[in-house]
């Protein structure tokens, strides 16, 4: 799975369409038309018959080699500086495994993996950039009969490209937020069959920023598909919808979600709905304090648990200021959920119990249960909005993050986008340089085989 259980994933977990990606269906047509190519030329026993100047130079006619089954060397790798968090690995082994070969004379698709000189990292390492294009470190080499996994170039690149994206984007997230919990709530900002992927990206920086920072942050999910890899099971809060289904009722909703709903689930209450976070937020308060203590007193300490309220989430929209806001004509002070909105927030938290008409005897236990509830901050929040709430100290709990998480990156300069190169090729036995000016065959000590050394046809 990862460099975590130094194990990997079964090709099974991914659910590949094999039959079309075999075929190309997945893959830009340019390599559809080179497969094409290499297998008409080994058809017809073509030889090579034009001039190499690198292979010249070095004293080499390659005059009769066979170009159809040309054998040579591909390296994966991306160009992020300083560094990715790199996953997709396991599913870019799983397409290679399931896809690799070619069509026989009867249309019957022949598997060659097995012919193949495969080395990979695992989901998990840090492959690191310091801006020179000829000091990659590369994720993923294979070495075989180029015609046999030509096709493959497209769907792997994806696969790399987007996990690892994700997984950098979460990691920095992680540290901009100095370890608090993050919520992975991208699953509405895409297209429903990617989740299983994003959710595993998502893990796996998880578990690179626990190890990097000894910490033992959870993981959180908001779709069941997200956690399909691993797993994990969604969770989650109430939706604005679900409170306009009862009539802009936020506290009787919230009573609903505790009295039916698993104890194990986690109560966070949704507060932006009429704009008044404070307001909604201690209406919630007051009424699930209410059915605790009374169940306590009746000596039902289990039941009461259901209204333990974990959390609130202000999900104020970045156009609106919520009405305890004094504004200040700036849009980054005042619209959206803001430091000053949270700073408030936690401060009438904290003293609602003083309110509550409850025995003296209470007043203890009142005030643990306001200062337990958590503060879940999310909308339009991303690695550089957290890290100024934490500059600022803004008493966050949790934040949850959404579509920025699919940036390609914060910099103009550089981006998670995968490259594949053919940087070597066999000739008579011998490996000698071939990749595109600007380019060269790099090596990195986190491969490791994946199958075992075999000879390719040639």
């Amino acid at each position: 799975m990862s460099i975590f259980d130094g194990n990997r994933l079964p090709p099974e977990a991914f659910k590949l369409d094999l039959e079309r990606m075999q075929s190309g269906w997945y893959s830009d047509k340019y390599f559809d038309i080179i497969v094409g190519i290499l297998q008409s030329l080994a058809e017809e026993d073509y030889r090579f018959r034009g001039h190499s100047p690198r292979l010249a130079a070095l004293g080499i006619a390659p005059h009769d080699v066979d170009i159809g089954n040309i054998v040579v060397e591909m390296q994966w790798f991306t160009r992020r500086a300083p560094f990715s968090v790199v996953a997709g690995v396991d599913k870019a082994l799983a397409i290679l495994e399931g896809c690799t070969g070619f069509y026989d004379e009867h249309g019957t698709f022949v598997n060659t993996y097995h012919t193949l000189e495969v080395e990979a990292v695992h989901d998990g390492s840090i492959a690191r950039y310091d801006g020179d294009p000829m000091n990659v470190q590369p994720v993923l080499k294979v070495r075989g009969r180029y015609r046999d996994f030509a096709l493959l170039e497209t769907p792997t690149l994806g696969s790399l490209t987007r996990g690892t994206r994700i997984a950098t984007n979460v990691y920095n997230v992680l540290r901009a937020a100095r370890g608090k919990p993050v919520l992975f709530f991208p699953a509405r900002f895409d297209a429903h069959e990617v989740q299983a992927a994003d959710g595993y990206a998502y893990r796996i920086a998880v578990q690179r920023f626990n190890l990097d920072y000894h910490r033992e942050v959870g993981s959180f999910v908001s779709t069941d598909a997200q956690g399909d890899w691993w797993g994990g099971l969604g969770g989650g809060t109430i939706a604005h919808a679900a409170i306009a289904s009862f009539f802009g009722d936020t506290t009787e909703v919230m009573l609903a979600f505790a009295r039916t709903r698993p104890v194990e689930i986690p109560r966070v209450a949704l507060v932006d709905f009429e704009n008044d976070c404070v307001g909604t937020s201690l209406a919630v308060m007051e009424a699930m304090f209410s059915r605790y203590r009374e169940l306590v007193d009746s000596g039902q300490e289990a039941e009461a648990q259901r209204y333990k309220l974990f959390g609130v989430r202000p999900d104020t929209g970045g156009s609106v200021r919520d009405i305890c806001v004094t504004p200040l004509g700036l849009k980054k002070l005042d619209m959206g959920v803001t430091p000053r909105l949270v700073f408030a927030l936690r401060n009438a938290m904290d003293e609602a119990w003083k309110q509550w008409q409850i025995p003296s005897a209470w007043h203890e236990r009142a005030r643990q249960w306001c200062r337990e509830v958590k503060i879940v901050v999310t909308g339009g929040f991303g690695p550089d909005k957290i890290r100024r709430f934490e500059d600022l100290g803004v008493p966050s709990d949790i934040y949850g993050v959404g579509s920025s998480l699919f940036s390609n990156c914060e910099e103009e300069s550089t981006n998670n986008d995968f490259t594949a190169d053919v940087v070597r090729v066999q000739v008579h036995g011998t490996w000698y340089n071939m990749a595109k000016v600007g380019r060269t065959a790099c090596d990195n000590p986190d491969l490791q085989p994946v199958s075992s050394p075999a000879t390719p046809a040639t």
